[in-house]
Protein backbone atom coordinates (compact mmCIF):
# COMPACT_ATOMS: atom_id res chain seq x y z
CA UNK A 1 0.00 0.00 0.00
CA UNK A 2 0.85 3.66 -0.29
CA UNK A 3 0.46 5.96 2.27
CA UNK A 4 -0.79 9.43 1.23
CA UNK A 5 -0.91 12.25 3.62
CA UNK A 6 -3.20 15.05 3.32
CA UNK A 7 -1.31 18.08 3.07
CA UNK A 8 -4.34 20.42 3.95
CA UNK A 9 -5.68 18.26 7.16
CA UNK A 10 -1.67 17.79 8.23
CA UNK A 11 -0.54 19.82 10.90
CA UNK A 12 2.98 17.51 12.49
CA UNK A 13 0.80 17.57 15.60
CA UNK A 14 1.99 20.49 16.31
CA UNK A 15 -0.29 20.65 19.62
CA UNK A 16 1.74 17.24 20.96
CA UNK A 17 5.35 16.52 21.99
CA UNK A 18 5.51 14.20 18.98
CA UNK A 19 3.93 13.04 15.47
CA UNK A 20 1.54 10.33 16.15
CA UNK A 21 2.47 8.90 12.56
CA UNK A 22 6.18 8.92 13.23
CA UNK A 23 6.06 8.16 17.46
CA UNK A 24 3.87 4.37 16.19
CA UNK A 25 5.41 3.39 12.77
CA UNK A 26 6.80 0.34 13.40
CA UNK A 27 9.07 0.39 10.78
CA UNK A 28 10.19 3.93 11.79
CA UNK A 29 9.22 5.06 7.95
CA UNK A 30 7.08 7.91 8.63
CA UNK A 31 8.95 11.37 9.80
CA UNK A 32 7.86 15.20 9.49
CA UNK A 33 9.39 17.16 6.29
CA UNK A 34 11.22 20.50 7.68
CA UNK A 35 10.41 22.73 4.65
CA UNK A 36 6.44 22.38 5.47
CA UNK A 37 6.28 20.40 8.31
CA UNK A 38 3.98 17.97 7.09
CA UNK A 39 4.35 14.07 7.56
CA UNK A 40 5.26 11.55 4.61
CA UNK A 41 6.71 8.36 3.93
CA UNK A 42 10.21 8.17 3.74
CA UNK A 43 9.65 4.48 1.51
CA UNK A 44 6.58 3.06 0.31
CA UNK A 45 7.97 0.53 -0.81
CA UNK A 46 9.44 -0.52 2.88
CA UNK A 47 5.62 -0.09 4.36
CA UNK A 48 4.03 -2.77 6.17
CA UNK A 49 0.79 -1.76 5.58
CA UNK A 50 -0.16 -2.09 9.32
CA UNK A 51 -2.33 1.23 8.99
CA UNK A 52 -1.00 2.44 12.38
CA UNK A 53 -0.46 5.47 10.82
CA UNK A 54 -3.46 5.99 9.53
CA UNK A 55 -5.33 5.02 12.69
CA UNK A 56 -3.14 6.83 15.14
CA UNK A 57 -3.40 10.62 13.45
CA UNK A 58 -5.40 12.60 15.04
CA UNK A 59 -6.55 15.05 12.09
CA UNK A 60 -7.38 12.28 9.93
CA UNK A 61 -4.90 13.56 7.12
CA UNK A 62 -3.66 9.88 6.19
CA UNK A 63 -5.23 7.05 4.02
CA UNK A 64 -3.71 4.18 2.44
CA UNK A 65 -3.67 3.02 -1.20
CA UNK A 66 -4.66 -0.06 -1.82
CA UNK A 67 -1.95 -1.64 -4.20
CA UNK A 68 -3.42 -1.97 -8.19
CA UNK A 69 -3.05 -5.94 -7.33
CA UNK A 70 -5.93 -6.14 -4.89
CA UNK A 71 -8.12 -2.45 -6.66
CA UNK A 72 -6.84 0.23 -8.97
CA UNK A 73 -5.77 3.16 -8.67
CA UNK A 74 -8.02 5.48 -6.70
CA UNK A 75 -9.73 2.96 -4.50
CA UNK A 76 -9.03 3.79 -1.14
CA UNK A 77 -10.04 2.17 2.86
CA UNK A 78 -9.85 5.00 5.39
CA UNK A 79 -10.35 4.27 9.05
CA UNK A 80 -11.95 6.94 11.55
CA UNK A 81 -11.01 5.78 14.74
CA UNK A 82 -13.59 6.22 17.32
CA UNK A 83 -14.16 5.50 21.10
CA UNK A 84 -15.27 1.90 20.90
CA UNK A 85 -15.53 1.36 16.85
CA UNK A 86 -13.48 1.75 14.17
CA UNK A 87 -15.31 2.94 11.12
CA UNK A 88 -14.29 1.82 7.63
CA UNK A 89 -14.70 3.71 4.71
CA UNK A 90 -13.99 1.95 1.89
CA UNK A 91 -14.10 3.07 -2.08
CA UNK A 92 -14.02 0.82 -4.88
CA UNK A 93 -12.43 2.17 -8.45
CA UNK A 94 -16.37 2.93 -9.31
CA UNK A 95 -16.26 5.48 -6.59
CA UNK A 96 -18.92 3.13 -4.90
CA UNK A 97 -18.73 4.05 -1.19
CA UNK A 98 -19.02 1.63 1.67
CA UNK A 99 -19.27 2.28 5.02
CA UNK A 100 -18.48 -0.37 8.00
CA UNK A 101 -17.70 -0.68 12.00
CA UNK A 102 -15.86 -2.77 13.87
CA UNK A 103 -15.93 -2.73 17.91
CA UNK A 104 -12.55 -2.47 19.48
CA UNK A 105 -11.97 -4.51 22.10
CA UNK A 106 -12.21 -3.26 25.41
CA UNK A 107 -8.91 -2.64 27.64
Amino acid sequence: MSVIVDKKKCNGCKQLDEPQCVKNCPGDLMAINPEDGKSYCREGSDCWDCMVCVKTCPCMAIQTRLPYQLANYKATLVPKIGKDVIKWTSTDIKGNVEEFEIKTKEA
